[in-house]
């Protein structure tokens, strides 16, 4: 069955049944322009008049239509939500009466297509197997982003599965979505998983985007489309209504143009406060003096103009008064990636078949990872053509938890990624976060052999995402006229801090160059 007629006959809202929504949009999209805008700008707005959540939501779809599905189709938004003009209105109403919800209010949000809401639009993760995933209540991210006054406006495409089906996967497509190209390339790699969330927010498809990440899957593609990303500490965000990977590496989190708007998302989905260290907790007032930062040296596969960027970088912190601190990566960061894979093969099956026990069996027939494989298999021509299901045929092999083989993987990462990784770093010199390049710039999109590994991956982000720590990454200027950026990492419950030392950078580098969208 072609892709098409299957979406259309799972009824999930998508791209082609929402042409007449488009239409509508169309008629007030040129009343404001939200390009480049921030959260503040846009409250701004709303407060004075200039613009209403209705105009701003009819401006967005607008875009979405013009560049996103037509045009140069970037291809980074999978589903709209039918009911987001309605709300939208609905929050006009509710600023006019002088009720404002929270500091969203009115503010249209794009979130990762592995993440449930409420809306009449199926929760995928990219595949066919899901199509008719309608889930009938918000995921806890998602409710709090509603009850702080967000408009929901769709779902971002993403690496099927959030890119744990193939070891020669390509970022960004999905079988639902098809691939996303990149915000400043679009024949280039957008990286994953959350393609589309990075895309969407880079291109003003939105006024913000929210990701999730099992290891890199929000700096990496942040970092290849210019904008921040931040992968909250372990639990901070809860995980429930997430298409799970791994409960012990698993986390949403925000993608933005700003770190302001950064940790504005970033405190509304929290659980709990975001931990600001011992500097305060105001954002703007914070400034780097004294700070002690342990600089990671670039990897040896970075691109020569990225280390130059990250030179730069190094600069800027310094002559804001950071007190930089050489430091080696340590020698059990070599040990992590076998056990890594070892460990999340084990932990996906588990997770996954359970997640897949909470879904109407009227609409999603899997029950099991077996399941899953067979669907693939029986349509194929849609959703093995571009890679296989090779992680997919690994995992469903692995025994219980129990195993000893995961629990001693487990065990080896703890210690590599986290008592003689992270924490000993973060626990020499009085340091009090890292630092390294980000990934990038981006490579060209490859369906023959899939990602081009390396490209610059620093393995205190890898420690990060396996050790529960926080991490986030920030502009740091071009390559090769792609983006690269500077990666942070910190204590557990210290996310707050790695936003005020990203603002400060931020501030001072004025690093970040708009994406150009194709015509």
């Amino acid at each position: 069955m072609d892709r098409r007629d299957f979406i259309k006959s799972a009824g999930a809202f998508t791209v082609a049944a929402s042409q007449a929504e488009f239409a509508a949009a169309a008629a007030g999209a040129g009343a404001f322009d939200v390009t480049e805008h921030t959260v503040a700008s846009l409250q701004r707005a709303l407060k004075s008049g200039a613009a209403t959540s209705a105009a701003l939501t009819d401006a967005y779809l607008w875009r979405i239509a013009r560049f996103d599905h037509h045009g140069p189709a970037y291809r980074s938004v999978l589903a709209l939500n039918p009911g987001a003009a309605a709300a939208a209105r609905t929050l006009d109403e509710e600023r006019k009466a002088g009720r404002l919800r929270g500091p969203l209010h009115g503010i249209p949000i794009i979130l990762k297509d592995n993440i449930e809401t409420r809306d009449p639009a199926a929760t995928t993760a990219g595949s066919l197997a899901l199509a008719r995933s309608m889930r009938p209540a918000d995921a806890p991210l998602a409710a709090r982003l509603r009850a702080a006054g967000a408009v929901v406006l769709g779902k971002a495409n993403l690496s099927e599965w959030a890119n744990f089906r193939s070891t020669r996967s390509s970022s960004g497509w999905s079988g639902l979505g098809g691939q996303t190209g990149n915000a400043y390339a679009r024949e280039r790699n957008p990286s994953g998983s959350s393609a589309g969330s990075a895309v969407a927010a880079a291109l003003s498809f939105c006024a913000a985007a929210i990701g999730t990440e099992t290891n890199g899957s929000i700096l990496s593609p942040a970092s290849l489309n210019g904008i921040v990303g931040l992968k909250p500490t372990l639990g901070l965000v809860s995980g429930r209504g997430v298409v799970p990977i791994s409960p012990l590496q698993d986390t949403a989190g925000p993608m933005c143009r700003t770190v302001t708007d950064a940790a504005l998302l970033a405190a509304v989905i929290a659980e709990r406060p975001l931990g600001f260290g011992a500097h305060g907790e105001d954002l703007e007032a914070f400034r780097l003096a004294g700070v002690r930062i342990g600089a990671l040296p670039a990897p040896a596969d970075a691109h020569p103009q990225a280390v130059r960027r990250y030179a730069e970088a190094r600069a800027v912190l310094e002559r804001e008064g950071a007190v930089l601190i050489d430091l080696d990566n340590p020698p059990a960061f070599e040990q992590m990636g076998e056990s890594e894979l070892t460990a999340l093969l084990y932990e996906f099956k588990a997770a996954i078949e359970e997640y897949l026990g909470t879904l109407d069996p009227a609409q999603v027939a899997c029950r099991t990872l077996a399941d899953l494989i067979a669907f693939n298999q029986t349509h194929a021509e849609d959703e093995l053509v571009v890679f296989g299901q090779e992680l997919f045929e690994q995992a469903e092999a692995c025994g219980p938890l129990s195993d000893s083989k995961y629990t001693e993987a487990r065990a080896t990462l703890t210690r590599c990624a986290d008592t003689e990784g992270l924490a000993a770093l973060l626990g020499s010199r009085g340091v009090e976060l890292l630092i390294c390049p980000s990934n990038g710039p981006a490579g060209l999109i490859d369906h023959v052999w899939g990602d081009r590994h390396g490209g610059g991956w620093s393995a205190i982000a890898s420690a990060a995402a396996i050790a529960g720590y926080p991490s986030l990454t920030v502009p740091a200027g071009l390559a090769e006229q792609l983006p690269v950026g500077l990666t942070l990492v910190g204590r557990r419950h210290q996310d707050g801090l790695l936003l005020q030392v990203a603002r400060a950078f931020e501030r001072a580098s004025a690093a970040r160059v708009p994406p150009r969208v194709a015509v």
